[in-house]
């Protein structure tokens, strides 16, 4: 963690940018300007767009029934609105506003389903619809709010009587509208880009002029050239905004298709860049990596958006652009973090994760990053953010970032990284019979003047990954003996991972039947220690790391390795 006096230009700059975005959203939102959102009622809807999303009917009948579970939390509203009652927290209510749910009403394909679906709109409208303000006109809300009423208007303009139909349509016209005016005062990141893909939704589906149509695509092709690295990573650095994006793409790609329109050029290389970034960033048990704000994602929802890849090839074993390195070898898989921290804009969810990594062997995760509990609470967020949080190495007790954490700086421009790593140089080490990389650190300089180097090779079929970590000062020395530096190196286990000792006092990792691995170190003695994994499917979980601590200045270098001892039978 930095100094604080070295970070102050950096949170004034961000803190006027933040007052600055306030004040002009308010001036394009306000009550002056509202005139601006005014405009003719379309008078039917063109085209409903596919949802790629997993639907249960179950849910439907459950919401019916007045048992709302959303964004982890479940609500009895005993037959009042869900939009009257007082909900547990911003993210049920966000989840609730945004109306993705209304999957669920179209899975059931009832008229009860229908019926009630409208009836939740209504009470939406009635309450919401007619004031802008609060966090349901949130720009993320409002444009995933958006593209569930186009893609769910069938469900809910069935049977209809037209007063709603003339509500509904004028609604979602004004709120398309709303997106218009302030998606250019957006910052850059996820927000915004969803933003522009809800308006060319927008103008897809209802009868709009063509040059709205035009324009909404050149916007969208030039926030896809912005955020979309050219290795098909998201400018977050989280792999979970890769299936996110993916998940409101692929359907915009088709209706494109089906009202006859060519795809925007940038649009089709967005989309055929990003799957194979998804399957770079994906586990053999079709997990994603837990990395810069990834949680629990089912592995259905993965493997449904992957079924548009039509390479389906063999993932790169380099995402250069987005900071990450992947060895695969056999049925073992590790992902590493190697990257840089993400621009300001873009890391509100980012760890500080540099030189962490994961390790899979076959179905099952060995080695994991604490990951996200996106429905926590704020403190819970903070600290799976924290360098601890991941499998690499503090130095004194900090973070190789420092992120912007106060009450005033989140109510301006929220908690993203303010410094963090400058340098992240990295090298491939590729030979026969093994793979492997070669990459290093500054953020530990400027407070400790320690920089840390990693490597990590998998040889042997994938049955063993050798690491080696080194802490040097800037000219790659050793540090002088009158600094004390205190490392911690972690390796967090999965909680479905049963840890034991064998007959020779080595760690022994065991998950599913007959798959184990021995954790061994050259220069010092392991020890098994408490943790948490937050991106459990019911939220935060307890589980065990692996801890080597040791004093920089007396041990300079630290040698380490995962042999498989047992391969399980999933590989017969």
């Amino acid at each position: 963690m930095v100094g604080s006096l070295a970070d102050q230009p950096r949170m004034i700059g961000l803190a006027a940018a933040g007052l600055w975005r306030r004040v002009s959203r308010r001036l394009r939102s306000g009550p002056i300007a509202r005139w601006r959102f005014s405009g003719r009622t379309p008078d039917r809807i063109l085209i409903a767009p596919p949802d790629l999303r997993m639907a249960d009917a179950h849910i439907a009948q459950e919401f019916y029934a007045g048992r709302i579970a959303l964004a982890g939390n479940s609500v009895e509203t005993g037959g009042a609105s869900p939009f009257e009652i007082n909900a547990p927290g911003q993210e049920w209510q966000a989840a609730l506003h945004n109306f993705r749910w209304l999957r669920h009403n179209r899975e059931a394909g009832t008229e009860l389903a229908s019926v009630h679906a409208r009836t939740l709109v209504s009470d939406w409208l009635k309450l919401y619809g007619r004031t802008i303000e609060g966090f349901s006109w949130e720009p993320d809300i409002v444009s995933k709010r958006v593209i569930a009423w186009l893609q769910h208007s069938g469900t809910l303009l069935k049977d209809c009587n037209l007063e709603f139909y003339r509500a509904f349509l004028k609604s979602l016209a004004f709120q398309l509208r709303y997106l218009r005016i302030i998606a250019p005062g957006l910052e850059t990141g996820e927000v915004k880009l969803r933003c522009r893909i809800a308006l060319v939704f927008g103008a897809l589906s209802l009868p709009v002029a063509t040059s709205k149509l035009t324009s909404a695509t050149r916007n969208l092709e030039s926030e896809l050239l912005t955020q979309i690295f050219p290795d098909g990573g998201h400018i977050s650095r989280n792999p979970e905004a890769v299936l996110e994006l993916l998940t409101d793409l692929l359907p915009l790609r088709q209706t494109y298709a089906n009202q006859s329109e060519n795809p925007p050029r940038e649009l089709i290389a967005a989309v055929e860049r990003m799957l194979p970034a998804l399957r770079f960033f994906r586990h053999c048990d079709g997990a994603l990596a837990h990395f810069n704000g990834a949680g629990y994602a089912k592995q259905e929802r993965i493997a449904a958006v992957l079924r548009f890849d039509d390479a389906a090839g063999s993932p790169l074993s380099s995402a250069s652009h987005s900071g990450y390195q992947r060895l695969q070898m056999g049925y073992t898989t590790v992902v590493a973090d190697t990257g840089l921290p993400p621009i300001a804009s873009a890391s509100q969810d980012a760890h500080a994760g540099c030189l962490s990594f994961e390790l899979s062997s076959g179905r099952h995760r060995y080695v994991v990053n604490a990951g996200t509990d996106r429905f926590g609470p704020a403190d819970f967020n903070l600290l799976s953010r924290t360098t601890a949080a991941h499998s690499t190495a503090t130095v004194n007790d900090t973070s190789s970032c420092r992120f912007a954490k106060s009450q005033t700086s989140r109510n301006l421009f929220g908690t993203p990284i303010v410094t963090g790593p400058r340098h992240v140089p990295v090298r491939r080490l590729s030979q026969s019979g093994s793979e492997g990389f070669l990459a290093s650190h500054d953020g530990f300089l400027r407070s400790f003047g320690v920089v840390h180097e990693r490597q990590m090779i998998l040889s042997q079929g994938g049955s063993v990954l050798a690491g080696k970590d080194r802490f040097v000062d800037q000219a790659g020395f050793p540090l002088r003996t009158n600094n004390r530096n205190h490392i911690a190196l972690r390796f967090h286990l999965h909680p479905l991972v049963a840890v034991s000792h064998n007959d020779d006092g080595q760690i022994v990792l065991t998950a599913g039947r007959d798959d184990s691995w021995v954790f061994t170190c050259g220069e010092l003695t392991p020890a098994i220690d408490q943790s948490v994994y937050f991106a459990g499917i019911r939220g935060p979980q307890k589980t065990k790391m692996i801890l080597l601590e040791f004093d920089a200045t007396n041990l300079s270098e630290v040698t380490w390795q995962f042999t498989r001892t047992a391969l399980g039978n999933w590989s017969r």
